[in-house]
């Protein structure tokens, strides 16, 4: 069977990472990758099996207009949206008295308003047959954060909108699963914490065989649910004292 797929944020980081994966899906056939940056996008389609069917969207979901138009034209193109999966997200971590209305109001139109905007598009076509949509947030969005108010108001946000949709979409066959990646070396983290050793924390990567998991036959039971995504980090324990 014939899927297509929508990703956002897939220039990069975990939306270039779960492309990559589910480009190797055998029944995902058609990609859709959207970002405000063209050239990531077309890294990220060099990536991918060349097999499949992928298409490059550079658009700013906060367009509310042109992303209806694109998902329209999508729709009609394909017959159906099997997959749509939110990973676009933004953040500039501030507390609350540093932080402007217009911050805060971006943050949401990012995080939030465009989101519900592109989920609400896509689900007219999707509740025809069924299908998943994946959105990912924050481990921020479960637990306080000073300094990063914005951010991760809006990922809880996110996290309470996965949980409602899950249950509010089953009626269509539609499964709603939502994850929160712990730290992970991303552009952006490493932007945040330019003194951490990307090494020695989660990787893209293993995102994205999480995802690929999850939105397989494999992922029954795990929708509606906020699934933490986190590497452990290694405690270095000195030697003990031998006593004799």
């Amino acid at each position: 069977m014939t899927k297509t797929c929508i990703i956002t944020g897939a220039s990069r980081g975990i939306g270039r990472a779960i492309a990559v994966s589910l480009s190797y899906e055998e029944d995902v056939t058609n990609f859709i990758l959207i970002s405000r940056t063209e050239t990531g996008l077309v890294e990220t389609a060099l990536l991918m099996n060349r097999e499949k069917n992928i298409h490059c969207y550079a658009l700013d979901l906060g367009n509310y207009s042109e992303v209806r138009e694109m998902i329209s034209e999508i729709g009609e193109k394909y017959g159906a949206i099997d997959m749509l999966i939110n990973v676009a997200g933004y953040a500039n971590p501030q507390s609350l008295l540093e932080t402007s209305i217009e911050e805060w109001e971006k943050t949401y139109q990012v995080n939030v308003h465009s989101l519900f905007n592109i989920t609400k598009e896509a689900v007219k076509y999707m509740k025809q047959s069924g299908g998943k949509i994946l959105n990912v947030a924050s481990t921020a969005g479960s637990s306080a954060r000073p300094g990063w108010l914005a951010y991760a108001s809006s990922k809880a946000a996110l996290i309470s909108i996965s949980q409602t949709l899950s249950e509010e979409l089953a009626g269509y066959g539609i499964l709603v699963y939502c994850i929160s990646p712990g730290r992970c070396a991303t552009e952006l983290r490493r932007i945040l914490a330019p003194d951490e050793d990307p090494s020695t924390i989660m990787q893209p990567e293993h995102v994205g065989e999480v995802v690929q998991q999850l939105l397989s036959d494999n992922g029954v039971c795990l929708d509606g649910q906020n699934i933490v995504v986190r590497k452990q980090v290694q405690q270095v324990k000195s030697p003990s004292k031998q006593t004799s």
